[in-house]
């Protein structure tokens, strides 16, 4: 099997390529913000270290304690975390199922 080497830039078809996913589903997760990608006129745009960086990240939190940067150590982010959650009638942790 020949191997293909991608540009460090990808194209949306090229990015959906290489997660394995539909043109369509790339698309639609890029429009919301869900991968990282950038629209450049009517073109998509990934970087291809960006989509592996958003690949090993478990949780939306830790994301976005990193893009934060230096409020990752603010101590009203933890107050400001639980009145959202608390708005939200939910623990920011999802309770284990029951066996």
């Amino acid at each position: 099997m020949e191997q293909v080497t991608l540009p460090d830039v990808l194209t949306l078809e090229e990015a959906s390529a290489y997660l394995r996913l539909p043109i369509e589903t790339v698309l639609y997760q890029a429009t919301l913000g869900n991968i990282p990608g950038r629209k450049i006129a009517d073109d998509w745009r990934f970087l291809k270290v960006a989509i592996n960086d958003w690949l090993r990240y478990q949780s939306s939190r830790a994301i976005l304690l990193q893009q934060a940067g230096s409020l990752a150590d603010d101590d009203s982010l933890t107050e400001l975390r639980n009145t959202i959650y608390q708005a939200r009638g939910r623990s920011e942790v999802d309770a284990e199922p029951e066996s």
